[in-house]
């Protein structure tokens, strides 16, 4: 069979090191897609449900490995869904290549079915951006498109008509007229230095060795350079303060960190901004200038990697271009130590007493239940190693002040371009890049129903990502910032949905406290609740009925990924099917009272293959309906104390708390 111009393009990008693409077919990228399934032992396709959503996987992809993502579209509306995804990469700096489809080139200009030019649509979000009109521009357009988005750390965009395909390979119908040949390039990237000029370290060190009152602020682009970053903290004795998206740099255990800055940052760094006499600002550009300290007092610092960001938000005294970590590591014999005068043991005790503030906030009696609750629960459980991802909105609240960095843990989110539903996409990416590790996704209703189909690409690629749900309903931060703006509400609430499974091949698993008897009943009292592990020296016991609510939550989470022999089923667990291998979760932590549409926690699992019609109907289980009026009847009295919820004794025969989730199998 001859080979065909796209298969040069999957070989490039195969020697390139990608092992993903994400995407969804079209007409007009069936050639890519035969160039594709000839190589599907080198690259594989991931099927998305929206392009929008593969945009998305390939930047959280890129953010999460570092290398090059990858996503495909087809011509005209396809290409044009990529685009939201595309920008959260270009605003945070990431690499990705997007590949689309063109119209073939004998009618471009007639105004043919979906003729929309990419290019040009293309041009404000891509550094490289380009149509290939000649079979023999492939591979060396793949290689400049890489080198680009590697070079400068942005999006790369290539559009291949039809026609150009499925072509020959190597093909070139024209006469040639000018003195060149077709290009021969390499797939190789040459990382420059990063190191800075000596006169500008020993500047910086001048600056920073005659600081009194110093403070760190770290960004993204100090996310590789932990060690450094901390070594530089201990010679100065300056507290380090966090951006939202550089949160990973040091963990927030740390003796040095105030935490972040900003809206969702904590009070002991803001009293930093305004204290410090001088401030060194490590790999990040952070755009919200009103934090940050009054240039008349203060004396700036920065290291930056793009010296068209050098300076570009407060003056900077001190302007370094270099990688962090090179920079970071080649200043450090310059430092002169600190001996301690209090400065950092001040900002010391100012976080543990913000820690308590923000520990007293994760309140297991509150009703609705507390998101900070939630997020603590979480914090506690998952593995040391583990990713979490995250919407835009008051999850990343909750996130950014819950969520803790430590050991190797991870963080990422719609950093500037600040977009919502991207934490679900971000999450099934990185569960491709790292298949040994456990990685949530925690996202609020309203970014989550943009593009919940996803969850069906998890199931299909049988990923155990964990994704859980802060629904309310609304999109809480644009009403928050209509109270604080003091205008009315208006347009932020959404109906609370009613739960009709259709018979598809879902499994629902209610949570239930112990008690709770009937498949159909309604659990009285937040069925949302999850269980904690309890502090050494904490606050004393928790209530029984959020620990037996999240026993039976986390077991089911993992008798989806062990997999269920035939015909055995948790109580008050519907099973049909058998279920194999790992599966995403869905817990929807609620914050309904009992009896609101929607409430209670929940799995999700999509079975293909599941009966459908009217037998899987009458299986099918609902959420709780709403509440009627009259009320309804109360569930019969217990006949066992050891069943009531309301002892602290656990009920005969029930098993004992599971263990934390464990981490994806390997592949």
């Amino acid at each position: 069979m001859a080979r065909i111009a796209a298969e040069s393009l999957i070989d490039r990008l195969a020697a390139w090191g990608v092992d993903t693409v994400f995407g969804l077919p079209g007409d007009g990228i069936n050639g890519i897609m035969e160039g594709l399934r000839r190589h599907r032992d080198r690259v594989r396709f991931v099927l998305v449900h929206h392009e929008e959503a593969a945009a998305f996987m390939a930047t959280g992809y890129a953010k999460a490995t570092g290398r090059i993502g990858v996503c495909l579209a087809t011509s005209g509306p396809g290409g044009i869904h990529l685009l939201n995804g595309l920008y959260d990469a270009k605003l945070d700096h990431v690499p990705v290549l997007a590949i689309t489809g063109m119209q073939e080139t004998s009618v471009l200009g007639t105004g043919y079915q979906q003729e929309v030019h990419l290019d040009k649509l293309f041009a404000d979000v891509a550094e490289y951006n380009m149509m290939i009109s000649n079979p023999a521009q492939l591979p060396s357009l793949v290689d400049l498109a890489i080198r680009t988005s590697y070079a400068r750390r942005g999006v790369s965009h290539l559009t291949l008509p039809n026609d150009i395909q499925v072509a020959e390979e190597g093909a070139d119908p024209y006469r040639k007229v000018a003195p060149a040949r077709a290009p021969e390039t390499a797939p190789i990237y040459l990382q420059p230095s990063g190191l800075p000029r000596q006169e500008d370290l020993e500047w910086a060190a001048e600056v920073l060795n005659r600081a009194e009152r110093p403070a760190m602020l770290v960004g993204q682009g100090a996310l590789h350079a932990r060690q450094e970053v901390l070594e530089v903290a201990e010679a100065l004795g300056a507290p380090v303060v966090k951006t939202l998206p550089g949160k990973a740099v040091v963990p927030d255990d740390s003796p040095y960190t105030t935490g972040g800055l900003g809206l969702l940052g904590t009070r002991p760094s803001e009293e930093l901004m305004d204290d410090a006499d001088v401030l060194f600002m490590v790999g990040t550009n952070f755009p919200y200038s009103k934090f940050l300290p009054e240039v008349h007092d203060t004396r700036v610092v920065q290291f930056e990697a793009d010296p068209t960001r050098a300076g570009a938000r407060i003056a900077t005294d001190v302007p370094v271009v270099c990688d962090a970590k090179e920079g970071l590591r080649a200043l450090l014999p310059l430092l002169r130590r600190r001996e301690s005068d209090g400065h950092l043991a001040k900002y010391q005790k100012m976080m543990a007493k913000w820690r308590a503030d923000m520990e007293s906030l994760e309140n297991p009696d509150r009703d609705p239940i507390a998101p900070q609750y939630v997020m603590s629960i979480v914090d506690e459980l998952a593995t040391d190693d583990a990713i979490m991802t995250c919407d835009s909105g008051t999850i990343a609240t909750w996130a950014a002040r819950h969520w803790t960095i430590r050991g190797e843990r991870e963080f990422y989110l719609s950093g500037t371009l600040a977009s919502m539903a991207n934490g679900l996409p971000y999450a099934i990416a990185m569960q491709h890049a790292f298949p040994g590790r456990q990685i949530i996704a925690y996202v609020g209703d309203g970014g989550f129903s943009m593009l919940m189909a996803e969850f069906l690409t998890a199931v299909q690629h049988g990923l155990p990502v964990k994704v859980i749900i802060n629904n309310n309903n609304s999109l809480g931060q644009i009403l928050w910032e209509q109270m604080v703006l003091g205008y009315p509400e208006h347009g932020v609430r959404y109906a609370a949905p009613r739960s009709r499974l259709l018979g598809l091949g879902q499994v629902v698993r209610r949570v239930r406290r112990q008690g709770d008897q009937g498949r159909g009943r309604r659990p009285r009292r937040r069925p949302g609740a999850l269980a904690r592990r309890p502090r050494a020296g904490g606050r004393g016991r928790q209530p029984e009925r959020a620990a037996h609510a999240g026993q039976d939550l986390l077991r089911a989470g993992q008798e989806l990924r062990a997999g269920v022999p035939q015909g055995a089923a948790a109580p008050g667990v519907h099973r049909d099917h058998p279920v194999q291998g790992p599966h995403p979760e869905v817990l929807n932590g609620s914050g309904h009272r009992p009896g609101d549409p929607g409430g209670g926690a929940a799995q999700w699992l999509h079975q293909p293959g599941a009966a459908r019609g009217p037998a899987a109907r009458t299986a099918r289980c609902r959420a709780p309906p709403p509440p009627a009026r009259p009320p309804a009847p109360a569930p019969p009295p217990s006949t066992s104390r050891a069943s009531s919820p309301r002892t602290s004794a656990r009920a005969p025969g029930r098993a004992p708390p599971p263990a934390p989730w464990p981490a994806g199998p390997a592949r």
